[in-house]
Formats: structure tokens, C-alpha cells, sequence
């Protein structure tokens, strides 16, 4: 589990093709710190750390990707020198400074604009229409792996102001309109959402 508070931005330094599709990401976490086995949240997609250790270009960890997580993410657009958020998981004691994220991605956004808005940027984000039920104004999403909080909705697009210190501490500072987003919605309103669905079937039932 994480909280959708980034920590680092991590770089790919190498993509291998082998049965699966392996990133070497360079990082400012201390590899000694990170043990073999261990999640990590890559611009909002949950990886596991396969090896690790400190090269001629800094510490890096290496994750390995299945077909499945390419084709639904942005995993699979990924290139060497794509710059990815990164955020290790949650233990025990940590500040929940964001939600509750699982690191498991619902679906592919798309950035449509971005406005100046004061001191903020306002993103405007088109979703699949499938998990726009899902979303809601002053409700928690997650995209790229960052917590954040919606202001409005409007059919299938949706907004969120993002501060200056967002986007100079996450990979946000460099996105622009047509960029692809990983987006997370949050597990709290996708067991509401479950829990209705139960309540129609069990009523379906009884007037049977």
C-alpha cells in the first residue's frame, strides 16, 4: 500500500526485453535500505524490486514488468530517460499525508489542458468513461502515483489544481496536453460502488 506522497523522481537508465520487460531506474533512495522483494509505486504502477545496487551513474533499483501491466498502463510507452514518481510503501507509523493507494492502476487519462490558475495549475483530464462513476468532486484520485484531490467534474473529464511544490517535486513540472496518465480511483469509492451493486442484486432477487 502507499499514500500517494511521492519521494523521489526516479530516471530509467536501461530497458531489457526478456520474458517480461525489466526497467533499471535510477534513484536517490540508498539501496541498502531497499530489500529485494520490495514494492515500488513508478509513476502510480506497483513493481516489484528485483535486484539493486550502485553504478558509475548512481544507486538504481531494477523492477520487471508483465505484458498485462504494458498493456494496461503507460508502463509500455515507457523509454529509456523517461523520468517516473516514485514512492516506496507505506509501513506502519508512517504519516498518511495523502489516501490509501494500492499501487494497482484502473485505467489510462489524458491530459487535455493545463491554465494557469493563481499560484496553481489547473489540469483538465479526460477519463475512461467506464470509471468516471468512480470519481467525484472533493474525492481522492490518483494519477501517476500522485494523490490528489478533484475540484470538478464534468461528463468524462475531470479537474485538480496542482501547487508549485507539486510540480517542482514530481515529474508534473514537465507535463504537457495530450500526455498519457495512469490513474487510480480510490478503493474507498470502488467498494461503495460494489456495495450498491450487491444491494440491486440482492433486491433483484427478492422480487423474483
Amino acid at each position: 500500500m502507499f499514500t500517494g506522497i511521492i519521494t523521489d523522481i526516479g530516471k530509467i537508465a536501461k530497458i531489457t526485453q526478456a520474458g517480461d520487460t525489466r526497467f533499471d531506474i535510477l534513484t536517490q533512495y540508498d539501496p541498502e535500505t531497499i530489500a529485494l522483494g520490495a514494492s515500488i509505486a513508478c509513476s502510480g504502477v506497483c513493481l516489484t524490486v528485483v535486484e539493486k545496487g550502485t553504478g558509475p551513474q548512481g544507486h538504481w533499483f531494477a523492477m520487471e514488468a508483465s505484458k498485462e501491466t504494458l498493456d494496461v498502463t503507460t508502463a509500455g510507452s515507457w523509454q529509456e530517460g523517461s523520468v517516473l514518481n516514485l514512492e516506496r510503501a507505506l509501513k506502519m507509523g508512517d504519516e498518511l499525508g495523502g489516501h490509501i493507494v494500492s499501487g494497482h492502476v484502473d485505467g489510462i487519462a489524458k491530459i487535455v489542458s493545463i491554465t494557469p490558475e493563481g499560484d496553481s495549475q489547473r489540469y483538465i483530464f479526460e477519463a475512461p468513461k467506464g470509471l468516471m462513476g468512480f470519481i467525484a468532486p472533493k474525492g481522492s484520485v490518483t494519477l501517476d502515483g500522485t494523490s490528489l484531490t478533484v475540484n470538478a467534474v464534468s461528463g468524462q473529464t475531470f479537474g485538480v489544481n496542482l501547487i508549485s511544490h507539486t510540480q517542482d517535486v514530481t515529474t508534473w513540472g514537465g507535463s504537457q496536453p495530450g500526455d498519457l496518465i495512469n490513474l487510480e480511483i480510490d478503493v474507498l469509492a470502488r467498494y461503495v460502488a460494489r456495495l450498491k451493486d450487491v444491494e440491486q442484486e440482492d433486491e433483484g432477487n427478492a422480487n423474483v
